[in-house]
């Protein structure tokens, strides 16, 4: 049988072959790490300088050292382009978001008796600053300018920046700018990639060093985040794009089409995959995946067929649901949506997801911008522990905890048998019946 797109039949396929199907761009970083370290040294030592040599080398644009912060004056320009029908888009994706991610906000102080005369909690506070990495080297995405700042705002931190690559002309996309003023955002600087990483991570004469940097990138920005690791907290990962549609025979083929080529019309670094254990639908969805091509502009279609046509994308066929179900489980995809006509019928056996959309009506666009859950989700597998980025991203906890003089005895009595088990003099010493009379 001649297929448009790629094709792998799980019970034909080896622990090997399957292990590769798992795999994403940025599963091996050895050769962005060994391109990036020069980046984030020449950042480091030559900072704006550096940062204006990059823009011109890896983004066409002409940023002056003492041009990277946005200005006032662009900021207003860029805001007063915007259309009016883009305007009001962002708006009600702002409202959307915003009141989700409002309801992330814990309260500030939570205590809990834990034993007669202990109480035991937590303290939560905002961190002191983050940097909001936004992308725009395969396409422009206020989006992820919405889905990045607005739970720092939420979260009260006190210096939010945005960090985005410039355009050819030399200025940042005007709907990132809009988005940013909608939030109450106002410091924006124009770098991308590895030196945007460098950049906040070791602060120049221009750009402020931040404690955190949240936001997807290519495989270039994961390299860079590990790198400088050690000076600045990388966030969650977030690496390109990534989806399965998990379809079974009550599925609408055509509606599944649509949302596979959602995110592998990202870039060819993406990763897209119809899974489904039903024969005529992957035969269905194989043959409207062309017609939609014919709709797309050359450089999305083009990035949309690398991905189909290739090893991390196209259809995987299961002998059942359960073996479906569980190479799901297996790749933890960012995105995951479900097309059936019970989508709840699978939601408890599955584990592993950036975020789960039930039903053909939940289509993974809406998710990307305008749902109200967070877009930026975990890739390459990081869903099976890591989390959608969230207002706790860009909040600490402490510890507190209250002893009464009630409640002191019985504990000071169990901790003063454990320290003594475990050799600790001092530990013993602190709680042993002579913290109240001292010796003379």
């Amino acid at each position: 049988m001649t297929t448009n797109i790629s094709r792998f039949v799980l019970a034909e396929m080896t622990l090997e072959a399957r292990s590769r199907l798992i795999l994403r761009a940025e599963a091996d970083l050895g050769a962005y790490l060994d391109k990036v370290r020069p980046i984030i040294e020449a950042v480091r030592e030559r900072g704006d300088a550096a940062l204006s040599e990059f823009a011109a080398q890896f983004d066409g644009a002409r940023v002056p050292a003492d041009g990277i912060r946005v200005a006032a004056e662009e900021m207003e320009r860029g805001c007063a382009a915007v259309p009016s029908e883009l305007a009001k888009a962002i708006f009600y994706a702002r409202d959307n978001i915003l009141r989700y991610h409002q309801t992330q906000l814990p309260k500030p102080i939570m205590l809990t008796p834990v034993a007669a005369g202990v109480l035991a909690g937590e303290r939560w506070a905002p961190i002191p600053s983050v940097a909001c990495y936004v992308p725009r080297g395969k396409g422009s995405f206020p989006s992820v300018c919405l889905m990045t700042l607005i739970p720092a705002v939420v979260a009260k931190v006190p210096r939010i920046v945005l960090i985005t690559p410039p355009g050819p002309d030399g200025c940042v996309d005007d709907a990132t700018l809009f988005c940013a003023r909608a939030v109450g955002v106002s410091e924006v600087y124009k770098a991308g990639g590895a030196q945007a990483v460098a950049a906040v991570a070791y602060g120049t004469a221009t750009v402020p060093k931040c404690d955190k940097i949240v936001g997807p990138g290519s495989p270039w920005v994961v390299a860079a985040k590990e790198l400088v690791s050690r000076q600045i907290d990388p966030g969650p990962p977030a690496g390109p794009s990534e989806a399965i549609v998990l379809a079974d025979s009550t599925a609408n083929p055509w509606k599944a089409a649509l949302d596979l080529i959602n995110e592998s019309e990202h870039g060819p670094d993406s990763s897209a995959f119809l899974v489904t254990a039903d024969a005529r639908i992957a035969d269905l969805v194989d043959g409207y995946v062309p017609k939609i091509w014919e709709r797309q502009s050359e450089g999305r279609r083009q990035f949309s067929r690398t991905v189909l046509t290739g090893h991390r994308g196209g259809v995987v066929l299961a002998r059942d649901m359960d073996e479906a179900i569980a190479f799901t489980n297996e790749y933890a995809a960012e995105h995951l949506q479900v097309h059936s006509a019970d989508p709840f019928s699978y939601v408890e056996r599955l584990v592993n997801a950036g975020e789960i959309l039930l039903g053909e009506h939940a289509a993974i666009c809406l998710g990307n911008f305008v749902l109200g859950p967070n877009a930026v989700l975990p890739t390459a597998g990081a869903a099976r522990t890591a989390s959608p980025l969230s207002v706790y991203d860009y909040m600490k906890r402490t510890s507190l905890v209250h002893v009464s003089e009630v409640g002191y005895p019985p504990l000071a009595e169990a901790a003063h048998t454990l320290a003594t088990y475990e050799g600790f003099d001092g530990h013993a010493l602190a709680i042993a019946p002579w913290r109240n009379t001292p010796p003379k």
